[in-house]
């Protein structure tokens, strides 16, 4: 049977203080008037049935997920005691999966990225959900076609196209995100991809692969599967790791027992790590002005100006150009917009000089 995971983790920092604690960034209903995990899950629905769309989030966000999406059985909504980095969020459910079918097939789609069109996007799962199933020695993963040398992404670099799926190749090498000279080689070769994150396998696949490079994370997820009372025991004690570092990159140079595939992504994909990316997927005015909430803008122009006060405040700006400007109940946030990728710098300055009432 085949699932959907949607990996729902992750505080956003460089998005606070509208991301904080208690509402990371995937649950910010910011692009028109949804969330991220909202439009993630919008992304996937047809593909299979809601009652096989997981979450995987964390514990604190398992009720405003729910909220979310009411269209989720609540046991599908998986809570992690606490962030244990991507590998455990794809292999606990895993275990799980497998647990409840042994022919699991399990796409793996993130939650903070935006993507169009949708159909070109659910056309390359279809592709992955079918590698997959046709080898049960498949970990399949997903490459955006590259538009420009791009140092934010990590890159695959592609190896042969596999005869019946023209649109799918063999990953040669995982690649870290690099300079801009090697990535401007990248995309004049051709023979790379931006690395998604995004994968289908087969659960029992993912876990035979654990069991070889990870043993002791296959034990613990395993023992989770057949006792998950004990979730609150056992998953902080995991190891923290991605999984591309755990399984993908390894498996790809032959260390496991299967092997690595990319399937093409034709789509216009942004992930939305901060408020230059936000800006770019909300309406302006005719000065290059973003704004939400109340606020008057005079003689400015290129400005991101969002004011979630609840209590009537207004946020005014004068002779200002390329600004973050930021109102929420509790806190005010300017910058310029050049610096804005220090918000999550910022954020570790709030929380050692005041502890975590900011954060």
């Amino acid at each position: 049977m085949r699932f959907v995971l949607i990996v729902a983790g992750g505080s956003g920092k460089r998005l606070w203080p509208l991301s904080r604690q208690g509402m990371p960034k995937q649950l910010l209903k910011v692009v028109g008037g949804k969330s991220l995990l909202r439009l993630a899950y919008e992304r996937v629905e047809g593909l299979v049935p809601a009652e096989n769309i997981l979450v995987c989030t964390g514990r604190d966000y398992a009720q405003t997920v729910a909220a979310d999406l009411p269209e989720l059985p609540a046991e599908n909504i998986l809570g992690e005691p606490e962030g244990r980095d991507s590998l455990n969020a794809v292999a606990w459910p895993a275990a799980m999966l497998a647990a409840r079918d042994p022919q699991a097939v399990v796409a793996v789609v993130t939650a903070d990225q935006i993507m169009s069109p949708v159909e070109a996007f659910q056309d390359a799962l279809r592709e992955g959900f079918a590698v997959a199933e046709e080898g049960p020695d498949t970990l399949v993963t997903f490459g955006v076609v590259p538009t420009s040398p791009h140092t934010g992404y990590g890159y695959l670099h592609r190896g042969e196209t596999l005869a019946a799926h023209p649109d799918v190749c063999t990953v040669r090498a995982f690649r870290e995100k690099p300079d801009r000279d090697v990535a401007e080689h990248y995309l004049a070769s051709g023979e790379y991809w931006w690395n998604s994150g995004m994968f289908v396998w087969r659960a029992a696949t993912l876990l035979r692969q654990l069991e070889v490079l990870q043993p002791e994370t296959y034990a613990a997820v395993t023992r989770l599967a057949a006792e998950p009372e004990r979730l609150g025991e056992i998953y902080p004690g995991l190891q923290k790791i991605s999984v591309d570092y755990a399984v993908m990159e390894p498996v790809s140079q032959g260390q496991g027992t299967a092997r690595v595939v990319a399937v093409r992504l034709p789509i216009t994909w942004h992930d939305v790590g901060g408020f230059t990316a936000l800006a770019e997927h909300l309406p302006q005015d005719d000065r290059g002005n973003v704004t939400q909430g109340v606020s008057v803008l005079v003689d400015a122009h290129d400005n991101l100006v969002i004011n979630q006060s609840e209590d009537g405040r207004l946020v005014a700006v004068v002779g200002l150009s390329g600004m973050v400007i930021v109102q929420t109940p509790q806190i005010t946030l300017v910058c310029p917009s050049s610096e804005a990728e220090r918000v999550k710098e910022l954020v570790a300055q709030v929380t050692d000089q005041l502890g975590t009432t900011y954060a």
